[in-house]
């Protein structure tokens, strides 16, 4: 029998009861079913619809990140002066900063996202990449979720 996840808890279970909890409905364990209000009844999933449940459970979790390209603040320069714009008044075209500019074109300020999508816009260049990771460790299973390893910058 193929065991899943209680959506709480993350306990692998035979059986789940669909269960109320704050205005959502969750497929919880019977430990985890105290915690709101019973709609259906536990209930034990054939095997195909349990194989079809961790899948589609395995695509929700796949990492996204969005991140600047490395040179951003290049992109950034030479298509503002292309455009035939000083700093100053880039600054006011795109209603920031004239410092904020001059500080993102000097690469000592990376943008947030927000504002690299507004840059993006207004000038037609591609400042966001979209970033998907999975983890596996080394007996092929999946992990969960970023590290602290995954964001350390060892120095050599």
């Amino acid at each position: 029998m193929i065991k899943i996840n209680c959506d709480l808890c993350g306990k692998r279970a035979e059986s789940l009861a669909k269960v109320g909890i704050e205005g959502v409905q969750l497929d919880v364990c019977n430990d985890c079913a105290r915690f709101g209000k019973v709609v259906q009844q536990p209930k034990r999933l054939d095997a195909k619809s349990q194989v079809m449940r961790m899948k589609s459970q395995a695509r929700q979790k796949e990492e996204k990140m969005e991140l600047l390209v490395e040179n951003y603040a290049e992109v950034i320069r030479k298509k503002r002066e292309s455009m035939g714009f000083t700093q100053k008044d880039f600054a006011r075209k795109i209603s920031e900063k004239e410092a904020t500019v001059h500080k993102i074109e000097t690469g000592a300020l990376a943008p947030p996202l927000s504002l690299a999508k507004k840059l993006e816009r207004f000038l037609g260049v591609r400042l966001v990449e979209e970033y998907e990771e999975s983890h596996e460790t080394s007996k092929g299973r999946r992990i969960n979720g970023f590290t602290l390893g995954d964001f350390i910058n060892v120095k050599k």
